[in-house]
């Protein structure tokens, strides 16, 4: 029954850690493909410049309107969930945070398909949206791809966690079995 309960809390603080650390990432750096540049120092904004031309990150270099629709998304309502989810999953055996983490890793998963589809599979010479710019070898494509599948396997071991947790179960989904 203690290892039951160890293996939770280790994968409840790895949860912590990912929400807290998602704060300033969103913030800091995704947020400047969607909001205004003067709202942010030279300073994050040269970081994320370099970011960009570094790992010929093009969605964030020139984000499309489908990005910028996710982007939209995780501003308006991951952003939000992210202090809940820390303060949930560092306190520990809060049940309550079950349904918004099931939304929360759907959602997130979602988004991040047609993003690695498109560091994947977009031949970013030929899409004006790219102005040429992208990721051109597969070893890039690789390396840009390993900065974003943390953000689908994250959440889809969140999902996991709360769909197969009994702990996480509600009372009567427990009492029917």
């Amino acid at each position: 029954m203690m290892g039951r309960l160890g293996v939770r809390r280790g994968l409840e603080w790895l949860l912590g850690f990912y929400f807290l650390s998602h704060i300033p990432v969103t913030l800091l750096v995704d947020m400047q493909a969607l909001l205004p540049p003067d709202l942010y120092p030279v300073e994050l904004r040269n970081l994320c410049k370099w970011y960009t031309q570094e790992f010929k990150d093009t969605l964030l270099q020139s984000p499309p309107a489908w990005f910028k629709a996710f982007l939209f998304c995780e501003l308006v309502f991951q952003l939000p969930f992210f202090p809940f989810a820390t303060y949930a999953f560092f306190k520990g055996g809060c049940k309550w945070i079950r349904t918004p983490a099931i939304i929360y890793s759907v959602h997130t998963m979602t988004t991040l398909i047609p993003i690695l589809s498109t560091f994947l599979f977009e031949d970013f010479s030929k899409a004006s949206c790219f102005k040429g710019q992208g990721p051109t070898t597969f070893h890039e494509r690789l390396f840009l791809l390993s900065v974003y599948i943390p953000y689908f396997l994250i959440p889809l071991v969140l999902l996991l966690f709360m769909l197969r947790n009994p702990y996480y179960k509600s009372e009567e989904k427990r009492k029917k079995k």
